[in-house]
């Protein structure tokens, strides 16, 4: 399937982020504009101070353009308030961080129900459903270990589950494997391969160049404006 034929999960149209620093303006993002469609694996890279932090900010929903307009499911989420924007966050998106970001009193079960405890919606249903993607990420044997008993990249494997109990439009990684020795990096970014065979939407932000190899495309930032947009292999999108 065709990349135009898969519509479009997040767009960022004409982005601005300008900050003030004392009497300075800075320009963190300077008219960005890009799309993530359905089934993309999406890298970001550039430099330090090129807009790679600030472009997940906002990504994220954990901040809003200066001006231009972010769309997430063909809604403009720019101009929302913060409780909006924070359901948007809840709903739509599935975070993935560095650091994990496990509560490390609660077992993978409950880890990955938190998602929906937020919610209101632990039951039988989260339950069954947290065991299902703990069994997709190869975890489906620790259900009752806590954090502190598992190894870096099973504790990913555990975010990475967590990110999907909502059924989000996309998953936004924040260098995910930064953490990771080299062996445990390739499983993880192998397990990114599989979710996107599977249709999953991926934006990852990273400075190595390896990870975003994996990827898709890869969209370099350079002070704070789109450098270019690389191709790096073929989608293989499910059919």
């Amino acid at each position: 399937m065709d990349r135009s034929d898969r519509p479009i999960i997040a767009e960022f149209i004409d982005v601005h982020r300008h900050y003030l620093m004392g009497t300075n303006v800075v320009k963190a993002l300077n008219g960005v504009s890009m799309q993530v469609h359905k089934s993309d694996y999406f890298a970001i890279m550039g430099r330090s101070g090129s807009g790679k932090s600030t472009m997940l900010n906002l990504l994220g929903c954990l901040d809003r353009p200066t001006s231009g307009s972010y769309m997430i499911g063909g809604r403009d989420v720019s101009k929302l308030n913060d409780d909006a924007l924070s359901e948007v966050r809840g709903r739509e998106i599935g975070f993935i961080f560095q650091s994990f970001n496990l509560i490390p009193q609660l077992t993978v079960l409950e880890n990955l129900e938190v998602p929906l405890f937020y919610q209101g919606r632990v039951g039988a249903e989260s339950r069954q459903k947290a065991e299902y993607l703990a069994e997709r990420v190869g975890l489906g044997q620790r259900l009752e270990h806590r954090p502190l008993e598992l190894s870096g990249g099973q504790q990913q494997r555990v975010a990475i589950a967590r990110a999907l109990m909502n059924d989000p439009l996309f998953l936004l990684a924040d260098e995910a494997t930064g953490n990771l020795d080299s062996n445990t990096e390739r499983e993880i970014l192998d397990l990114f391969d599989d979710l996107r065979r599977d249709g999953v939407t991926i934006v990852i932000v990273t400075h190595n160049q390896k990870v975003a190899d994996r990827a898709e495309r890869t969209l370099w930032l350079k002070d704070g404006q789109v450098e270019r947009l690389v191709e790096n292999r073929a989608a293989e999108v499910p059919q």
